[in-house]
Protein backbone atom coordinates (compact mmCIF):
# COMPACT_ATOMS: atom_id res chain seq x y z
CA UNK A 1 0.00 0.00 0.00
CA UNK A 2 1.26 3.14 -1.17
CA UNK A 3 2.40 5.86 1.89
CA UNK A 4 0.61 9.29 0.97
CA UNK A 5 3.30 12.07 0.93
CA UNK A 6 2.88 15.07 3.48
CA UNK A 7 1.61 18.09 2.62
CA UNK A 8 3.31 21.23 2.83
CA UNK A 9 2.37 22.21 6.14
CA UNK A 10 2.66 18.49 7.77
CA UNK A 11 6.63 18.65 5.56
CA UNK A 12 7.54 21.65 7.70
CA UNK A 13 5.81 21.12 10.96
CA UNK A 14 7.52 17.67 11.29
CA UNK A 15 11.30 19.38 10.14
CA UNK A 16 10.41 21.96 12.96
CA UNK A 17 9.63 19.39 15.76
CA UNK A 18 12.28 18.71 18.29
CA UNK A 19 13.37 15.18 19.56
CA UNK A 20 12.10 15.66 22.72
CA UNK A 21 11.83 14.39 26.54
CA UNK A 22 7.73 14.87 26.59
CA UNK A 23 5.12 16.79 24.21
CA UNK A 24 4.90 20.31 25.17
CA UNK A 25 1.23 21.44 25.93
CA UNK A 26 2.38 25.11 27.03
CA UNK A 27 4.78 28.09 25.77
CA UNK A 28 6.94 28.09 28.90
CA UNK A 29 7.60 23.85 30.34
CA UNK A 30 11.32 23.50 31.56
CA UNK A 31 10.65 19.62 32.23
CA UNK A 32 11.12 19.65 28.53
CA UNK A 33 14.37 18.44 27.46
CA UNK A 34 15.16 19.19 23.77
CA UNK A 35 17.74 16.29 23.47
CA UNK A 36 18.64 17.62 19.48
CA UNK A 37 19.39 21.49 20.75
CA UNK A 38 21.88 19.59 23.77
CA UNK A 39 23.51 17.33 21.57
CA UNK A 40 24.36 19.36 18.50
CA UNK A 41 25.33 22.14 20.35
CA UNK A 42 28.07 20.72 22.67
CA UNK A 43 28.78 18.86 19.47
CA UNK A 44 29.54 22.24 17.52
CA UNK A 45 30.99 22.93 20.75
CA UNK A 46 33.52 20.06 20.80
CA UNK A 47 34.45 20.59 16.90
CA UNK A 48 36.00 24.22 17.84
CA UNK A 49 37.96 22.77 20.15
CA UNK A 50 39.47 20.26 18.11
CA UNK A 51 40.33 22.63 14.96
CA UNK A 52 41.09 25.45 17.58
CA UNK A 53 43.16 22.79 19.13
CA UNK A 54 44.57 21.31 16.05
CA UNK A 55 46.15 24.91 14.75
CA UNK A 56 47.75 25.52 17.77
CA UNK A 57 49.49 21.64 17.86
CA UNK A 58 50.62 22.82 14.30
CA UNK A 59 51.66 26.23 15.06
CA UNK A 60 55.10 26.93 13.99
CA UNK A 61 57.84 29.84 14.29
CA UNK A 62 58.48 29.88 10.97
CA UNK A 63 55.94 30.32 7.65
CA UNK A 64 52.88 29.82 9.02
CA UNK A 65 50.59 26.84 7.28
CA UNK A 66 47.29 27.73 5.44
CA UNK A 67 45.74 26.50 9.00
CA UNK A 68 47.66 28.47 11.49
CA UNK A 69 47.43 31.59 9.42
CA UNK A 70 43.57 31.22 9.66
CA UNK A 71 43.60 30.79 13.51
CA UNK A 72 45.89 33.46 13.91
CA UNK A 73 43.80 35.74 11.92
CA UNK A 74 40.64 34.78 14.21
CA UNK A 75 42.45 35.41 17.12
CA UNK A 76 44.04 38.96 16.17
CA UNK A 77 40.85 39.51 14.61
CA UNK A 78 38.63 39.14 18.32
CA UNK A 79 41.18 40.60 20.56
CA UNK A 80 41.12 44.06 18.60
CA UNK A 81 37.63 44.53 19.33
CA UNK A 82 37.98 43.18 22.88
CA UNK A 83 40.76 45.78 23.00
CA UNK A 84 38.72 48.37 21.17
CA UNK A 85 35.56 47.61 23.73
CA UNK A 86 37.24 46.42 26.86
CA UNK A 87 39.01 49.09 29.17
CA UNK A 88 40.33 46.82 31.85
CA UNK A 89 41.71 43.15 32.29
CA UNK A 90 40.98 41.16 28.80
CA UNK A 91 43.07 38.04 30.19
CA UNK A 92 39.82 36.06 29.93
CA UNK A 93 37.36 38.17 27.86
CA UNK A 94 39.36 37.91 24.74
CA UNK A 95 39.65 33.85 25.02
CA UNK A 96 35.80 34.19 26.06
CA UNK A 97 34.79 36.33 22.87
CA UNK A 98 36.74 33.84 20.55
CA UNK A 99 35.21 31.10 22.07
CA UNK A 100 31.52 32.54 21.92
CA UNK A 101 32.14 33.51 17.99
CA UNK A 102 33.49 30.36 17.44
CA UNK A 103 30.93 28.11 18.59
CA UNK A 104 27.71 30.48 17.68
CA UNK A 105 29.31 30.56 14.13
CA UNK A 106 29.61 26.63 14.29
CA UNK A 107 26.33 26.02 15.90
CA UNK A 108 25.09 27.81 13.01
CA UNK A 109 26.47 26.51 10.12
CA UNK A 110 24.85 23.41 11.07
CA UNK A 111 21.91 25.02 8.87
CA UNK A 112 23.97 25.04 6.07
CA UNK A 113 24.07 21.09 5.77
CA UNK A 114 20.50 20.15 3.72
CA UNK A 115 17.08 20.02 5.47
CA UNK A 116 16.39 16.42 5.13
CA UNK A 117 19.98 15.03 5.70
CA UNK A 118 20.02 14.69 9.00
CA UNK A 119 16.08 13.70 9.68
CA UNK A 120 16.90 11.31 7.15
CA UNK A 121 19.72 9.73 8.99
CA UNK A 122 17.30 9.93 12.60
CA UNK A 123 14.53 7.75 10.58
CA UNK A 124 17.33 5.05 10.30
CA UNK A 125 17.94 5.14 13.99
CA UNK A 126 13.97 4.94 15.11
CA UNK A 127 13.61 8.72 15.99
CA UNK A 128 10.77 10.61 14.42
CA UNK A 129 11.87 14.08 14.81
CA UNK A 130 14.83 15.69 14.48
CA UNK A 131 15.85 19.00 14.08
CA UNK A 132 19.57 19.76 14.40
CA UNK A 133 20.38 23.47 14.51
CA UNK A 134 20.31 25.12 18.02
CA UNK A 135 20.65 28.40 17.22
CA UNK A 136 17.28 27.97 15.39
CA UNK A 137 15.65 26.67 19.07
CA UNK A 138 14.58 30.01 21.39
CA UNK A 139 15.80 27.59 24.56
CA UNK A 140 19.67 27.45 22.79
CA UNK A 141 19.70 30.54 22.37
CA UNK A 142 18.52 31.96 25.44
CA UNK A 143 20.70 29.56 27.10
CA UNK A 144 23.39 31.58 25.63
CA UNK A 145 21.89 34.85 26.52
CA UNK A 146 21.34 33.64 30.25
CA UNK A 147 25.54 32.68 30.43
CA UNK A 148 26.52 36.41 29.50
CA UNK A 149 23.43 37.77 31.94
CA UNK A 150 25.55 35.68 34.36
CA UNK A 151 29.08 37.36 33.43
CA UNK A 152 27.64 40.68 33.11
CA UNK A 153 26.64 39.75 36.79
CA UNK A 154 30.34 38.18 37.87
CA UNK A 155 32.22 41.26 36.29
CA UNK A 156 30.01 44.27 37.31
CA UNK A 157 30.89 42.55 41.17
CA UNK A 158 34.85 41.57 40.26
CA UNK A 159 35.47 45.13 38.69
CA UNK A 160 33.39 47.18 41.59
CA UNK A 161 32.67 45.09 44.12
CA UNK A 162 29.77 43.58 45.35
CA UNK A 163 29.04 46.50 47.61
CA UNK A 164 29.71 48.86 44.58
CA UNK A 165 27.65 46.73 42.49
CA UNK A 166 24.58 47.01 45.00
CA UNK A 167 25.20 51.21 45.36
CA UNK A 168 24.73 51.72 41.35
CA UNK A 169 22.40 48.96 40.82
CA UNK A 170 20.02 51.55 43.55
CA UNK A 171 21.69 54.93 42.43
CA UNK A 172 22.26 54.85 38.76
CA UNK A 173 21.37 56.56 36.24
CA UNK A 174 19.29 59.16 38.31
CA UNK A 175 21.46 59.56 41.34
CA UNK A 176 21.59 58.76 44.85
CA UNK A 177 18.35 60.80 46.18
CA UNK A 178 16.73 57.82 48.53
CA UNK A 179 13.02 58.85 46.34
CA UNK A 180 14.96 57.65 43.19
CA UNK A 181 16.47 54.47 44.27
CA UNK A 182 13.01 52.35 43.35
CA UNK A 183 13.03 53.83 40.00
CA UNK A 184 16.88 53.63 39.43
CA UNK A 185 16.45 49.82 40.76
CA UNK A 186 13.68 49.40 38.33
CA UNK A 187 15.20 50.78 35.48
CA UNK A 188 18.38 48.87 35.69
CA UNK A 189 16.31 45.64 36.31
CA UNK A 190 15.15 46.40 33.05
CA UNK A 191 17.77 46.68 31.22
CA UNK A 192 19.42 43.56 32.27
CA UNK A 193 16.04 42.12 30.79
CA UNK A 194 16.03 43.58 28.02
CA UNK A 195 19.70 43.00 26.87
CA UNK A 196 19.06 38.90 27.93
CA UNK A 197 16.31 38.81 25.85
CA UNK A 198 16.98 40.84 22.60
CA UNK A 199 20.75 39.21 22.07
CA UNK A 200 18.86 35.43 22.31
CA UNK A 201 15.86 36.94 20.36
CA UNK A 202 17.97 38.57 18.14
CA UNK A 203 19.84 35.37 17.24
CA UNK A 204 16.78 32.96 17.22
CA UNK A 205 14.67 34.92 15.09
CA UNK A 206 17.12 35.65 12.06
CA UNK A 207 18.00 31.41 12.20
CA UNK A 208 14.58 30.84 12.52
CA UNK A 209 13.94 32.41 9.49
CA UNK A 210 16.84 31.35 7.39
CA UNK A 211 15.94 28.08 8.50
CA UNK A 212 12.65 28.03 7.50
CA UNK A 213 13.80 29.67 4.05
CA UNK A 214 15.41 26.71 3.37
CA UNK A 215 12.44 24.26 4.46
CA UNK A 216 10.44 26.06 1.73
CA UNK A 217 12.92 25.41 -1.18
CA UNK A 218 12.91 21.93 -0.39
CA UNK A 219 9.25 21.78 -0.54
CA UNK A 220 9.87 22.75 -4.52
CA UNK A 221 12.31 19.66 -4.76
CA UNK A 222 8.32 17.65 -3.65
CA UNK A 223 6.85 19.25 -6.68
CA UNK A 224 9.40 17.92 -9.35
CA UNK A 225 8.64 14.83 -8.34
CA UNK A 226 5.57 14.85 -9.00
CA UNK A 227 5.76 15.12 -13.06
CA UNK A 228 2.44 14.69 -13.52
CA UNK A 229 1.88 18.40 -11.98
CA UNK A 230 2.37 21.42 -14.75
CA UNK A 231 5.54 23.34 -14.42
CA UNK A 232 7.41 20.24 -12.70
CA UNK A 233 10.72 20.97 -14.57
CA UNK A 234 10.79 24.64 -13.61
CA UNK A 235 9.98 24.00 -10.02
CA UNK A 236 13.10 21.78 -10.16
CA UNK A 237 15.17 24.14 -11.59
CA UNK A 238 13.84 26.55 -9.08
CA UNK A 239 14.92 24.73 -6.11
CA UNK A 240 18.50 24.31 -7.34
CA UNK A 241 18.50 28.06 -8.34
CA UNK A 242 17.05 29.33 -5.25
CA UNK A 243 18.75 26.85 -2.96
CA UNK A 244 22.34 28.06 -3.94
CA UNK A 245 21.70 31.34 -3.88
CA UNK A 246 19.90 31.45 -0.56
CA UNK A 247 23.15 29.25 0.40
CA UNK A 248 25.39 31.33 -0.51
CA UNK A 249 24.03 34.29 1.12
CA UNK A 250 23.24 32.26 4.22
CA UNK A 251 26.75 31.71 4.42
CA UNK A 252 27.10 35.34 5.06
CA UNK A 253 23.91 35.65 7.56
CA UNK A 254 25.59 32.48 9.76
CA UNK A 255 29.44 34.57 10.04
CA UNK A 256 27.54 37.74 10.82
CA UNK A 257 24.87 36.88 13.33
CA UNK A 258 28.33 35.23 15.27
CA UNK A 259 29.91 38.01 14.66
CA UNK A 260 27.03 40.32 16.59
CA UNK A 261 26.57 37.98 19.40
CA UNK A 262 30.23 38.26 20.09
CA UNK A 263 30.33 41.78 19.70
CA UNK A 264 27.34 42.17 22.02
CA UNK A 265 28.85 40.37 24.39
CA UNK A 266 32.14 42.32 24.91
CA UNK A 267 29.96 45.94 24.58
CA UNK A 268 28.12 44.41 27.84
CA UNK A 269 31.04 43.21 29.72
CA UNK A 270 32.49 46.49 28.52
CA UNK A 271 29.47 48.01 30.22
CA UNK A 272 29.94 45.82 33.12
CA UNK A 273 33.53 47.00 33.81
CA UNK A 274 32.35 51.04 33.55
CA UNK A 275 30.21 53.12 35.88
CA UNK A 276 27.21 55.26 35.11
Amino acid sequence: MAVESPSATEYIQHHMAHLQSMHQNVIVDFSVINYDTIFFSLAALLVVFFLLRMGAKKATSGVPGKMQCAVEMLVEMVDNQAKNIVHGDRTYIAPLALTVFCWVAMMNCIDLIPVDLFPWIAGFLGLDHLRPLPTADLNGTLGLSFGVLLLLFYYGIKVKSFSGFIVELFTAPFGKFPLLWPVNFLMNLIEYCAKFVSLGMRLFGNMYAGELVFFLIALLGGFMLDFALPGAAAAGLGQVIAGLVWWLFHVLIVLLQAFIFMMLTLVYIGQAHSSH
